[in-house]
């Protein structure tokens, strides 16, 4: 049995890995090339430079050839497959239309779900490999049939909350050989293996937009969305007006343009109906009881109904206590404690120590 679980040499075991271009994923490819086994490296073109206001270390033009120098310094095939419209229909369209009804999007779970899990996977087997690899931080036991996803090593890093929409037998096939590593290692690996990339920053926040840049893409690609409406306090007095839902999260407090409160006001509800904001004191945004819908499960035979295991809302956050409770595909996460920023088109996704048992998309 070789190290990523198959019943042949490495040699005779041909893996796709998705290189974007970073360290991680260059590691992980090169990592396996000298483990012997049968390498071909696949970046994916997800947009133009152009397209983007800042390009922020994730599949565009300087991450292409990043990717093409690995694999031509260790001697392994590299491919580029142009998936610009896959991402656009798959990912930022999704991203619009969550702002536009007044919610808060995951696109990197989304990119995960679709053009990387579904898309890359298929061409992966297309092309006859055994398995897809990643330079995700998480960790995959279990057999060919039967495989479970868990935390990985290092904490920090832990990338498993943005993999909780993969489809069980996605996770039978894909594998992520730098789960058991701390980043620390990783980087060093990259060092020793003297690649170019190696001291290459992680990219940050949405790879498509900046911070301050998604309002102007939603403004491009949806410009009905942008309207002014009511801003309302919780006894739905209205107190001001807004320039559209786009330009608000559930928490957010800075910025809304409300002043003359004895109290600090945050969005506490996004109406997308009567396209309105309520704001409210921090004390409306504490909630305990989650719902949400489209569950994924990945945790086999274990009960769904009133388990007692932990959950987490942000992927930043520690998971935290509490009871599940699912029917059919949709269902509530009753924590121990109140916490705050929950927000719909987020994600509430639940563990069992240290594995994921699946999630859903908040409501």
């Amino acid at each position: 049995m070789n190290s990523l679980g198959f019943n042949k040499s490495e040699k005779d075991t041909k893996v796709v890995v998705a290189m974007s271009g970073g360290v991680d994923s260059s590691v992980a490819a090169v990592m396996l090339k000298k483990e012997g086994y049968d390498v071909i490296g696949i970046t994916l073109k997800l947009y133009n430079n152009s397209s983007v206001s800042k390009n922020k270390s994730c599949c565009a033009g300087v991450d292409i050839e990043d990717a093409k120098k690995v694999a031509l310094k260790n001697d392994f095939k590299h491919i580029v497959l142009d998936y610009q419209n896959k991402f656009y229909e798959g990912v930022i369209e999704n991203f619009v239309n969550s702002y536009s009804k007044g919610e808060t999007p995951l696109p990197c779970v989304k990119c995960n779900e679709t053009v990387k899990f579904s898309d890359l996977l298929n061409e992966s087997k297309k092309i006859g490999a055994d398995a897809l690899v990643t330079g995700h931080y998480a960790i995959r036991k279990g057999t060919l049939t039967n495989a479970s996803l868990h935390k990985a090593k290092d904490l920090t890093k832990d990338q498993s909350f943005f993999l909780f929409a993969t489809l069980q037998e996605q996770l039978n096939y894909v594998r992520f050989p730098l789960g058991n590593y701390k980043k620390t290692e990783i980087r060093n690996l990259a060092a020793k293996y003297e690649l170019d990339v190696s001291d290459k920053p992680d990219s940050q926040d949405i790879c498509f937009v900046t911070s301050d840049s998604y309002r102007s893409l939603i403004n491009n690609l949806n410009p009905e969305t942008v309207k002014k409406g009511n801003i309302l306090d919780i006894d739905h007095n209205i107190i001001g007006t807004h320039n559209g839902i786009i330009n608000y999260t559930v928490g957010q407090r800075k910025g809304i343009g409300i002043s003359g409160s004895k109290e600090p006001l945050y969005v506490v509800n996004i109406d997308k109906v009567d396209n309105s904001i309520t704001l409210g004191p921090k004390e409306k945004l504490k909630k305990n009881i989650i719902s949400f819908k489209n569950v994924n499960w990945l945790g086999g035979n274990i009960s769904q109904n009133k388990l007692n295991c932990t959950a987490k809302i942000r992927s930043t956050q520690q998971d935290l206590p509490g009871v599940l409770d699912i029917k059919k595909d949709s269902g509530t996460f009753s924590f121990d404690t109140k916490l705050e920023g929950t927000s719909p088109g987020q994600a509430c996704v639940f563990y069992k120590n240290d594995q994921l048992l699946g999630g859903g998309w908040i409501t």
